[in-house]
Order: C-alpha cells, then sequence, then structure tokens
C-alpha cells in the first residue's frame, strides 16, 4: 500500500486535475445525469441519521473480537485481536461515500446487490435501505465481525440481507451461481490486484449491460491502480468513473465508444 504521504500527493494530482464535479466539459447525457442527480445530490436522506446513529455505537464499542484477516490489511495495521471501536475508525467507509452508495442503489434501482467486504455493516445498511425489496448478499470473511454486523442490521430491522461468512475466495462463486444477474455490487474485500480482477471476473458472468460494479480505494497501493486499470481495459467495460477513493464501472452496450471519467467529488 501506499505511504500516508504518497496517496497525499496522489490525491492532490487528482483534486487539480479531476473535471470540478460541476458538469463543465462532461458531453455524456448519461454521466452528466448521474453527476446532477446522484453525485452532487445534498438531500439529507432520513435513513443517514439512522445509520449514522450505529456508526456512532460502534466507535464507542471497545468489545474485542478475535478476527481472521483473509484480505491485504488494514492501512491501520490491526493485529489478529481487535477493538470494535479500531474496526470502526479505520475499516468503514466514510459517511460521504457510503451515502453515495444509498443514492446510487436509489437511483439505479438494481434488484440484486452484492458486496464482498461486510465489515460492521455501515456499508451494508446504506445498499439495503435504499431499496429494501432488492436482495442484497453481503460476505464477510470473519465471523467475529459477520456477528457484529448482524447485529446492526437487526437494530435498523433490515430483512433483506443475506449474511455469507468465509473466504471469498470459496463463499462468492456459490453465493451468485443462482441469481440471475448481479445488477449492483460494491467491492471491498481483498485490497490485492489478482483477487480484485479475480472477483470482477466472476462478478461479470452474472452482469448485463444494466449492472453497476464499486470498486473501493482504487488508489490504495500500486496494485490495486493495476487492477483497476485493467478493469477499464476490459472489452466489456465501456464506461468508468474515478472518484479517487472509489471506481464506477459500467457496461452499458448502448454506448459504441470507451469513455474514462475523473470526477472530483
Amino acid at each position: 500500500m501506499y505511504s500516508s504521504i504518497q496517496l497525499g500527493i496522489k490525491y492532490l494530482n487528482y483534486y487539480f486535475t479531476a473535471s470540478n464535479g460541476k458538469g463543465h466539459g462532461i458531453h455524456s447525457p448519461f454521466v452528466f445525469d448521474l453527476l446532477v442527480k446522484v453525485l452532487n445530490d445534498e438531500t439529507k436522506y432520513a435513513v443517514y441519521k439512522e445509520i449514522e446513529l450505529q456508526r456512532s455505537l460502534l466507535l464507542g464499542n471497545e468489545t474485542i473480537l478475535a478476527v481472521e484477516d483473509f484480505g491485504a490489511g488494514s492501512a491501520k495495521g490491526f493485529k489478529k485481536h481487535r477493538v470494535v471501536q479500531q474496526i470502526a475508525a479505520g475499516s468503514l467507509k466514510k459517511p460521504k461515500y457510503a451515502q453515495l452508495l444509498y443514492r446510487l442503489v436509489n437511483y439505479f434501482q438494481p434488484k440484486q446487490i452484492v458486496e464482498l467486504g461486510t465489515s460492521l455493516g455501515i456499508t451494508t445498511a446504506y445498499l439495503a435501505k435504499a431499496k429494501q425489496d432488492a436482495q442484497v448478499i453481503t460476505m464477510e470473511g470473519s465471523t467475529a465481525i459477520a456477528t457484529v454486523a448482524g447485529e446492526v442490521f437487526k437494530k435498523l430491522q433490515l430483512q433483506n440481507i443475506h449474511l455469507v461468512t468465509g473466504n471469498f475466495d470459496e463463499t462468492l462463486q456459490s453465493s451468485i451461481s443462482q441469481l440471475p444477474t448481479v445488477n449492483f455490487a460494491f467491492i471491498d474485500g481483498n485490497h490485492r490486484k489478482e483477487p480484485t480482477l479475480h472477483y470482477f471476473h466472476q462478478l461479470l458472468e452474472h452482469a448485463d449491460d444494466t449492472t453497476v460494479m464499486v470498486f473501493d480505494d482504487i488508489h490504495w497501493s500500486k496494485e490495486m491502480e493495476e487492477a483497476w486499470e485493467t478493469i477499464k481495459l476490459h472489452p466489456s467495460v465501456t464506461l468508468t468513473i474515478d472518484l479517487f477513493f472509489i471506481g464506477l464501472v459500467f457496461f452499458r452496450k448502448e454506448q459504441k465508444e470507451k469513455e474514462h471519467f475523473v470526477i472530483r467529488f
């Protein structure tokens, strides 16, 4: 992974070179509409407060968990025994991005949602609340962390989440094999190149031209940047949007030529 200084330099370069987020210079009607109605939507939806209350409780939770780690590790360097509040502080997506996931699901209205990397369940809750008649399959490597996430789901009275525990390499294929289509996927698990590309190809088998994939931490390391560039070049990918901390991938067949946008968010 990049050091905080390296990541900071990369972010500054992104910030000053990306499209300004107001729509200037964006000639794609699809992307412009997405920008106006989703990325720049400043509505304070009621569910934000409800879910952020659960985040606050997790940030104050001093329970110690024995955690399995199947991924590339965390930027905070957690050891096997982890405190819930430390996991919450270091691993949960910031409200800005978690709430963007809510708006994306609210906008695209997917029926089948897959998440790789439940963590403590905050992003899952946003995904599930955005379309409560959708099926959300979320996967977490650690049984202990998944248990805490399950408690969050109960507190939020979420009934449309199927929580799968175990190594993604062993659980992903069987979990999605019966789905006709994966309409929306959020990949926030193993932050390494080959596993990320493996998950991409597995999900791609269940994708159609309406599918949206969201990849987390695309600039987290050289490996993740290489994975992102490989995904962009895939023949099935027709459009990508780089928001620095996350990347959006689309497979719109009506789009004749590939387009790649870097937008300040």
